[in-house]
């Protein structure tokens, strides 16, 4: 018996273990774009779903913003069919314009990826994102001044959501597909100048050539380690925020509740402005929309009290401090 290539064998036992804890029966679906990176992983999950009990499909989603979009969905669901992957769909979309053409497409596709899987029932969808993807992310985090949120990258689980590949380097996903006879599609936007992560992308291969080739794999792991520390704190927020709402307060809906101010005073500062983040985006401020300078003007509601007027967020939501309470509305 012929002996596995290395790449192809990485992306199989990554696709098994981040599948390992669904029941029997469980419908998982692939986005696949028909790049290498979802290309090779639908690949993977198709070979391994079945051995593990459970069932496999695919979504490609069609953007529609180049010629020919919908005839290159169409050929990545019949390949799809071809390896057993079933459901195999081709979903097309219209890209809107809030956010920037980057943001604004990624909305679309999730949306179409949530729809799909309700309609089928998938407990669980896989994302191609590789190691490469979490170093670029680590570092447009730091160049846009994210913070630890940001520095934590993209989680290997988020709800229905997996990515299997965080710790699989690009260069394996071409490899396998190389040696599984795959024909994965180029996208030209993924060198195009024009967008960020692709402009970044020359940037981080001369912090390779200056570094050495483990930046990649070191910048992916402080997303790890961040996102450890980022998640305990969340843990302590969400604890600290159900003991600083008022009596009377709803704990399962915060766009109807008041916070205590002095209670909230009372925590420590990253706890604090986690709790303050959870409860606005409670009360339905846009998440893309808020920013740290939002949250540092609520903020000084609770720590720099000096008798000022509310604080507006995205979407028209004002916060006022009024008889040592802090509301939402």
């Amino acid at each position: 018996m012929a002996k596995l290539p290395p790449s192809v064998a990485r992306l199989r036992v990554a696709v098994r273990d981040a599948l390992a804890d669904l029941p029997a029966g469980s419908l998982v679906l692939a986005a696949c774009s028909g790049g290498p990176d979802s290309l090779a992983l639908a690949d993977a999950l198709a070979f391994c779903a079945p051995r593990m009990g459970l069932r496999a499909g695919l979504i490609t989603v069609d953007h529609g913003l180049q010629d020919g979009s919908d005839e290159r969905a169409a050929e990545v669901a019949e390949w799809a069919r071809t390896v057993g992957l079933d459901p195999a769909e081709a979903v097309a979309v219209e890209v809107g314009s809030a956010g920037g053409p980057e943001a604004a497409a990624r909305t679309a596709r999730y949306a179409a990826l949530d729809t799909a899987a309700q309609r089928h029932g998938a407990s669980a969808i896989l994302l191609g994102h590789t190691r490469d993807d979490q170093a670029e992310t680590v570092l447009l985090a730091l160049a846009r001044g994210g913070g630890p949120r940001g520095i934590a990258g993209m989680r290997a689980v988020r709800g229905r959501y997996r990515r299997p590949l965080l710790g699989i380097a690009r260069t394996d996903t071409h490899a396998a597909c190389a040696e599984r006879g795959l024909k994965p599609w180029t996208d030209p936007h993924n060198s195009d100048p024009r967008f960020l992560r692709s402009a970044l992308r020359p940037a981080l291969e001369v912090l390779a050539a200056t570094l050495g080739e483990d930046v990649v794999a070191n910048l992916a792991q402080t997303a790890a380690l961040v996102g450890a520390d980022t998640d305990f704190l969340d843990g302590l927020a969400r604890e600290a925020l159900d003991a600083c709402r008022v009596e009377g307060g709803d704990a399962d809906d915060d766009s109807a509740s008041a916070l205590d101010a002095k209670r909230l005073a009372a925590l420590p500062g990253p706890v604090r402005q986690r709790a303050l983040r959870a409860w606005v985006l409670g009360a339905r401020v846009d998440g893309a929309a808020l920013n740290h300078r939002h949250l540092d003007a609520v903020d000084a509601l609770v720590a720099d009290w000096r008798g000022q007027g509310p604080t507006f967020l995205p979407g028209g939501l004002a916060v006022r401090r009024s008889g040592g309470r802090l509301t939402a509305g």
